[in-house]
């Protein structure tokens, strides 16, 4: 157990700061969150997508609804909309408020029918809207609205929640088509306190973030790790031969779990027809394949004294640095697509760097131990033998 003890806190760490994408849902914070005047409100529900939030008062006497939708906009120019959809599940025939900054500068609340994908255009709504306004700062936008529902027995109803990056003209742009954005919707029962996603859309995005999390502790994490261990830690004579078995625990470690994470999204892709992130398949296929030939490595590696064996060093390394640098990049791409709280590519961010402040210290570190090495063989006194070389001493090794 010992050569696999290094390989643990990068492990450990790893996990901790990515873990909690796998359910956001689950990080109850609107219970936290305050409005102006002290206003209150009965329920209140973390979304599940789009790091969002909902509070609501439901009065099923008059059938009105007070709520508070919370959100981020992409950029701060852009815009957050609730909707109800009475006729199905998704955007279309959504009733939808939506909130973005107007042309004075302040809040503006509009109502909208969506009836296509094309464009949208002010309208009256399935319900009645007795107020409206909205708020931001922060970075944050917050709809306030009181509506009045149709259908007073009907108290399960489908809601639908979205951001934007921009409006032109007065007119919210086209949202993004990220797979947080097509999850964004599901049920809400007015007098249970309790929104649900669909299970078909929240169990597809749970493998995603399986997916995305397998990924970044394999290529992102565990792999650079096992390559600061081979490339500082075999400088010191103490830790040979320890150091090229943790190298190997740690590699076969990120290769192992970035198996499972390519086969899970080999399954994601299988199961999601018309949607394509090509730049990330392709830097994962490449991934997985430069691992398989480096896996190979182990089983063609030649002695240090093989005439073959500076070729296999420039193959060996040439292909461990090209995965060191791809799956960096795919884990990006992989952040970009699954779209979490900004947090978590800030914490991923912070892996990184520490990675690297390590790597620079160990690189002052193993360079001056070689340069001291180097000179105190060159200084080492003369002996009086020769060992068939002259009166020059022997070269470094």
């Amino acid at each position: 157990m010992a050569p696999s003890t290094p390989c643990l806190p990068a492990l450990t760490l790893a996990i901790s700061v990515l873990v909690s994408v796998i359910s956001p849902s689950q990080s109850q914070t609107c219970s936290s969150q305050t409005f102006a005047n002290n206003k209150l409100f009965a329920h209140c529900n973390d979304l599940p997508t789009l790091s969002s939030y909902l509070h609501w008062t439901y009065n099923p006497t008059n059938a009105t609804l007070s709520v508070a939708f919370v959100a981020a906009p992409p950029k701060s120019d852009g815009w957050i909309s609730w909707a109800l959809n009475p006729t199905g599940t998704g955007m279309i025939g959504a009733q939808s408020l939506i909130a973005f900054k107007g042309s004075g500068g302040g809040m503006a609340v509009k109502a909208y029918n969506v009836s296509s994908y094309a464009s949208i255009k002010e309208s009256e709504v399935w319900f009645r809207v007795e107020e409206a306004t909205a708020e931001s700062s922060g970075g944050v936008m917050r709809l306030f609205a009181t509506v009045v529902l149709p259908e007073k027995n009907k108290t399960t109803i489908n809601h639908v929640w979205q951001v934007g990056s921009s409006v032109t003209g007065g007119v919210p742009d086209r949202h993004a088509l990220q797979p947080a954005n097509l999850n964004s919707k599901g049920t809400i029962d007015l007098l249970k306190g309790v929104s649900n996603t669909g299970s078909s859309g929240d169990s597809r995005l749970t493998k995603k973030n399986i997916h995305g999390i397998l990924n970044a502790v394999s290529w992102g994490v565990l792999f650079p790790f096992g390559v600061i261990i081979a490339r500082y830690l075999r400088t010191f004579k103490s830790a040979d031969p320890a150091w090229f078995y943790l190298h190997i625990v740690c590699q076969l470690s990120a290769y192992v779990i970035g198996v499972a994470g390519w086969a899970t999204g080999l399954k994601l892709g299988s199961q999601s027809k018309g949607v394509m992130y090509s730049g990330h398949r392709n830097i994962g296929i490449a991934l997985f394949s430069l691992a398989t030939v480096q896996m190979f490595a182990l089983l063609l590696r030649p002695k240090k004294d093989h005439k073959y064996r500076f070729y296999w060093n420039i193959y060996h390394y040439g292909v461990g640095y090209s995965i060191l640098v791809l799956g960096i990049i795919n884990v990006f791409k992989g952040l970009d697509i699954l779209s979490p709280a900004k947090k978590w590519k800030s914490a991923y961010i912070v892996v990184l760097v520490v990675l690297g402040v390590v790597a620079l210290l160990l690189e002052v570190v193993t360079w001056t131990v070689v340069l001291r090495r180097r000179s105190s063989k060159s200084t080492k006194p003369y002996d009086g033998f020769d060992n068939g070389q002259g009166s020059q001493p022997p070269l470094p090794s």
